[in-house]
């Protein structure tokens, strides 16, 4: 089990890795952490992570194919402005409490 502050960092940097690159990057870091780390709550703010960068890469998937009847254009724009609100506030949330994961509203959990 690692120590608090170490607790933290790890996840924090989970949640943080979609401000990294919306490529592979942000996707590793969830993983090289869960696959590293020992603790539960670290492993569970990994996958939960994972589940928001699956959910928001199907999202934009069918919002760009929405895009051609018009409609899916501000719904990428509103995709976009949650994709960077959500994982500021999973950052303090977790720096917070950092003893219960956080668990992202209204997304599919696959892991």
């Amino acid at each position: 089990m690692e120590t608090l502050p170490q607790r933290k960092l790890l996840s924090a940097l989970c949640h943080g890795a979609i401000f990294f690159s919306s490529t592979i990057i942000s996707i590793g870091i969830p993983i090289a952490i869960f696959s590293i780390s020992d603790d539960p709550v670290v492993k569970d703010n990994a996958k939960e992570s994972l589940n928001f960068h699956i959910n928001l890469y199907i999202a934009a998937f069918v919002f760009g194919l929405l895009s051609f009847v018009l409609i899916g254009i501000p719904l990428l724009i509103l995709l976009g402005i949650v994709s960077l609100i959500v994982p500021i506030i999973a950052i303090i949330k977790v720096i917070d409490n950092e003893n219960i994961p956080y668990r992202y509203p209204f997304i599919f959990h696959f892991f």
